[in-house]
């Protein structure tokens, strides 16, 4: 007897190919220049399968973004080797590292620009990428507090800013290099102003 094909599995399929296109296409085109109908003839799907599973295209792209890592939830923890100055600088470079690979740069780039004009686009970024992460980083943070390694009455939300708003910064405008020695530039002046 022949075997049936799985439709979870076809379905699987469609959804990795039409989130590969919007990566490609936007990292191609542009984001100006992306459409549900260049997704879908990439992906060889139809219009209504995207449909079926985003609203717009920022959604779209917002899955894909968050494809580029396998599991989105994986990884969430911060490292934590007792030291909080060896920990930041991990992060920090790992992030500008992120920010300046061309395969990030155009979803990201992209992202934000449909978080500025999508309400509901950003309540959904929030709420499935940057509160899980902004929360494991405040762990990671209290844990230091409590090593004493950071003051004890550091408001964690302010201080998140203004470790990564420089960073965000410079990527925002192209107005200088993501290297490690900036991100560790970053990590040494936020901890002068937040050791105990």
């Amino acid at each position: 007897m022949p075997k049936r094909p799985d439709p979870a599995r076809r379905s699987e399929r469609s959804r990795q190919a039409i989130l590969a296109a919007a990566r490609e296409l936007v990292s191609e085109v542009g984001y100006g220049k992306l459409t549900i109908e260049a997704i879908a003839a990439r992906a060889g799907v139809g219009k209504q399968t995207i449909y079926r599973w985003w609203r717009s295209k920022g959604a779209v792209v917002f899955d894909a973004f968050l494809a580029l890592s396998e599991t989105p939830d994986a990884g969430m923890a911060l490292p934590d080797t007792g030291d909080i100055e060896t920990d930041l600088k991990v992060v920090m470079r790992a992030t500008a590292a992120e920010f300046a690979d061309p395969a990030f740069e155009a979803p990201i780039r992209a992202l934000n620009t449909e978080i500025i004009n999508d309400p509901d686009l950003a309540a959904q970024y929030r709420e499935r990428l940057a509160d899980p992460v902004d929360e494991a980083k405040k762990a990671r943070l209290r844990s230091a507090q409590r090593a004493g390694q950071i003051a004890a009455d550091a408001d964690l939300d302010l201080a998140l800013e203004l470790l990564y708003a420089p960073l965000y910064q410079r990527w925002l405008h192209r107005s200088g290099p993501l290297t490690a020695d900036y991100a560790d530039a970053l990590v040494d002046l936020w901890l002068r102003a937040h050791r105990p």
